[in-house]
């Protein structure tokens, strides 16, 4: 999820203005309430949802041994709903003005959190090459971690070039649960590789707008002083 909180943008009327108080104190506690209200909309809940799908993702994917075509189908069932509630959510925050710096931070985080579990289980059933885990894994983990270093300047939100990266993330790692064998088995590594090249690239592209952004932010500072 990307864009600026609703109440921010001219709000959709969710929340009931506050009056009274102190002059001025209206303004501000209205817009406490607003944000408190915006927490709890669909868009964040469905981000919710997908946190809560990965223990049951885990274990449907290492049951009776790792290795059951059927469990790993259902495991591939739960991965399927967490990732179409990664289009959904970010959709619907867009559609109808529901976007929050709660959803822009904990949307890649689910995001993570899935591809983590799946990464991770699939490398220690022998399925998928730990250097492959190992390199995903670093990069989500430090742009995570990039994120809130620079969270006080400003929030980096999820870019064109990231959304492709977990299109090419989910789609490797579903065929990767799914017990493929013969060229899918095959065309599953390349879908990987490219994948792989995606989560390089768009890490080196967040860098920089952390760096950019965190100049900018320190400016700013200087310039108040």
């Amino acid at each position: 999820m990307s864009g600026i909180p609703a109440s921010a943008a001219g709000g959709t009327g969710r929340a009931t203005p506050v009056t009274g108080g102190t002059p001025g104190s209206g303004g501000k506690l209205g817009a406490v309430v607003a944000s408190q209200a915006s927490l709890w909309n669909i868009a964040n809940i469905l981000t919710m949802v997908r946190l809560v799908l990965v223990p049951g993702f885990v274990m449907l994917l290492l049951a009776d041994g790792g290795h059951d075509p059927i469990w790993r189908a259902w495991a591939w069932a739960a991965f399927a709903v967490a990732m179409i509630t990664d289009v959904f959510d970010g959709h619907l925050a867009r559609a109808y003005n529901l976007v929050t710096d709660f959803g822009k931070i904990a949307d890649p985080i689910a995001d993570k959190a899935i591809m983590a579990a799946g990464l991770i289980s699939l490398s220690a059933l022998g399925d998928l090459p730990w250097w492959v885990t190992g390199v995903i894994l670093f990069r989500e983990l430090g742009i995570t971690l990039m994120r809130f270093w620079v969270i006080r300047h400003g929030v980096i939100p999820a870019s064109r070039g990231g959304k492709m990266k977990t299109l090419a993330q989910g789609t490797a790692v579903g065929m990767y649960v799914l017990m493929l064998v013969g060229p899918l088995a095959t065309f599953r590594w390349w879908v990987m590789a490219v994948a792989v090249l995606l989560t390089v690239v768009t890490g080196l592209d967040y860098v920089r707008q952390a760096v950019v952004l965190r100049r900018a932010g320190l400016a700013a500072e200087r310039a108040a002083r």
